[in-house]
C-alpha cells in the first residue's frame, strides 16, 4: 500500500491545512513568466500554443455542424455529452495510468491518437458524407483519449519546472489555453463561414504535430514506478486518499459544482448566437473569443502570484462573480452587452480553476498525483457530460435564459456554501 497521509511527508498537507507560502519574489513582467526559465515547459508552451488553437476550432466547428445539421439544442448537448463522459467513467483508471507508468510516454500516445481523431472527423466531413452519429461516436473516441491524456498532463507540469513555480507555470499554461480560446473560436467562425467545417477538423489534425514534436524534445528522468500495489489496490487508495483529506475533498466538491453550474451557458451558446441574437456562426465566434480575452486577463494575473496561500478565497470569489455574470447573460436581450459580459465570465471562470489546480497540486504528495488530478479532471470535464444532458433538456422545455439563470444560481450557491466552509475551517 502507498504511504498514509503523514504531516511530515513531503508535499502532504501543511499544519492546520494550511497552504504553504513561497515568498514574494520579483515583480514586472518577467516574473509573470518566471516558468517559463525552465527548458522543458518553454518546450511544452510552445506545441501546446499551436495545438490549442486547433483544439478550439475544432470544438467550435463541432459544436456548428450538429447544430446546422440538427437545429437540436437535446443533440447540442447530447454532443457534449459524448465528448466528456469518458472522462468520468474512465478518469480513475487514466489517474491509476499516470502514477503507475511514464506520464511522458502516455501523454504522446494520447496526443497521437487525439491527432488521429481530427483526421477521421476531417474526412468524414469533407467528404460529405459526415451525418450526427459519426459526430456523437468521434466525439466519444475523443474522451476516452482526454480520460487518460489530462490526469497525464496535469500530474507532468510539476516535472517540467519546479514546486516553488507550480503556480506560475500552471497560471501560464491556462493563460495559453485561453488565448487559444480567443484565436481559435474567430478562426473557426470565419473558416466555418467561407469554407465550412472541415478545414477546422483538418488543420487541428495537422498542429498536433507540433505538440507531439515538442514532448519528444523534452529531457526527463528516467520514470521508475514506485508501488508494488495491484491497480485495483492502488486506485482504491487513491479514492481514499481524496475522501481523507479534508481540503482536497473541499476544491473538488466546489468545482463539480462550477462544472454542472456553468455547462448551460456553455453548451447552448450556439442557440444564444443564432436562435436569439441572429449572428450566426461569426456571432458565436465572437462570444467564445470574447469569453478567451478574459480568461487569458484572469490567468496572467494570478501568475503574478507568489503564494499559494488565500487561495481557497480567490476560488470562492470568482465563483460568485461567475454565477452574477452568468445571471447577467442570461437576462441580456442585446448582442453587445452579452458580449461585454463573456470577458467577465472567462476571467472568473479561469481563475477558479487554475486556483483550484494549484491548491490541490501543492497538497498531495506526488505518489498520489496521477489520481488525485483525475478526480480533478473529472470534476471539471467529466461531470460535464451531465451538465449538458440537463441543459439540453431544460432548454427544450424551459428556454435558454432560464436554463442559464438556473445555472446561475447553482454557481451562486455553491460559492456561498464553499465560503462558509472556508471560513469555519480557516484555512485561506
Amino acid at each position: 500500500m502507498a504511504a498514509p497521509i503523514q504531516s511530515g511527508q513531503e508535499s502532504a498537507l501543511p499544519i492546520a491545512g494550511q497552504l504553504p507560502d513561497y515568498g514574494q519574489g520579483a515583480t514586472g513582467i518577467p516574473h509573470t513568466f518566471r516558468a517559463l526559465r525552465h527548458r522543458n515547459f518553454r518546450l511544452f508552451i510552445c506545441g501546446q500554443i499551436i495545438s490549442l488553437v486547433g483544439t478550439w476550432m475544432q470544438n467550435v466547428a463541432q459544436a456548428w455542424l450538429v447544430y446546422r445539421l440538427t437545429h437540436s439544442e437535446w443533440l447540442l448537448g447530447t454532443a457534449w455529452f459524448c465528448s466528456q463522459i469518458a472522462v468520468f467513467a474512465l478518469g480513475p483508471l487514466g489517474g491509476l495510468a499516470a502514477d503507475r507508468f511514464s506520464r511522458h510516454k502516455l501523454i504522446v500516445v494520447t496526443q497521437t491518437l487525439s491527432m488521429l481523431q481530427a483526421f477521421a472527423l476531417a474526412a468524414l466531413t469533407l467528404s460529405g458524407r459526415v451525418q450526427v452519429w459519426h459526430v456523437l461516436a468521434l466525439a466519444v473516441v475523443l474522451g476516452t483519449i482526454n480520460a487518460f491524456d489530462m490526469p497525464g498532463r496535469q500530474a507532468l507540469v510539476i516535472h517540467m519546472t519546479s514546486k516553488e513555480d507550480l503556480i506560475n507555470a500552471i497560471s501560464l499554461n491556462s493563460a495559453v489555453f485561453n488565448m487559444a480560446r480567443v484565436v481559435g473560436p474567430g478562426i473557426a467562425g470565419l473558416l466555418v463561414a467561407a469554407v465550412g467545417e472541415g478545414w477546422c477538423f483538418l488543420l487541428n489534425g495537422v498542429s498536433f504535430l507540433a505538440v507531439i514534436g515538442c514532448l519528444l524534445a523534452l529531457r526527463l528522468p528516467r520514470f521508475e514506478r514506485k508501488t508494488k500495489d495491484s491497480p485495483w489496490a492502488h486506485l482504491l487508495d487513491g479514492f481514499r486518499y481524496a475522501w481523507r483529506h479534508a481540503a482536497v475533498r473541499r476544491v473538488l466538491s466546489l468545482m463539480a459544482a462550477a462544472t454542472l453550474s456553468g455547462m448551460p451557458a456553455l453548451v447552448l451558446m450556439p442557440f444564444f448566437a443564432d436562435d436569439i441574437f441572429h449572428r450566426g456562426s461569426r456571432g458565436l465566434g465572437f462570444l467564445m473569443g470574447a469569453m478567451g480575452i478574459g480568461a487569458v486577463t484572469g490567468t496572467l494575473v494570478l501568475a503574478r502570484r507568489t503564494k499559494v496561500s488565500g487561495l481557497p478565497r480567490v476560488m470562492v470569489l470568482s465563483g460568485a462573480i461567475t454565477g452574477c455574470a452568468y445571471l447577467a447573460f442570461a437576462l441580456s436581450g442585446w448582442f453587445y452587452l452579452s458580449l461585454a459580459i463573456m470577458p467577465l465570465i472567462g476571467y472568473s471562470v479561469m481563475r477558479q480553476m487554475a486556483s483550484a489546480n494549484t491548491t490541490i497540486q501543492t497538497l498531495i504528495p506526488d505518489e498520489y498525483r496521477g489520481r488525485i488530478m483525475a478526480l480533478y479532471s473529472m470534476t471539471v470535464v467529466g461531470l460535464g457530460p451531465f451538465g449538458s444532458l440537463a441543459a439540453g433538456a431544460l432548454a427544450g422545455r424551459f428556454g435558454a435564459r432560464v436554463t442559464v439563470a438556473l445555472g446561475a444560481v447553482g454557481a451562486m450557491s455553491a460559492a456561498a456554501a464553499c465560503g462558509w466552509s472556508v471560513r469555519r475551517n480557516s484555512i485561506a
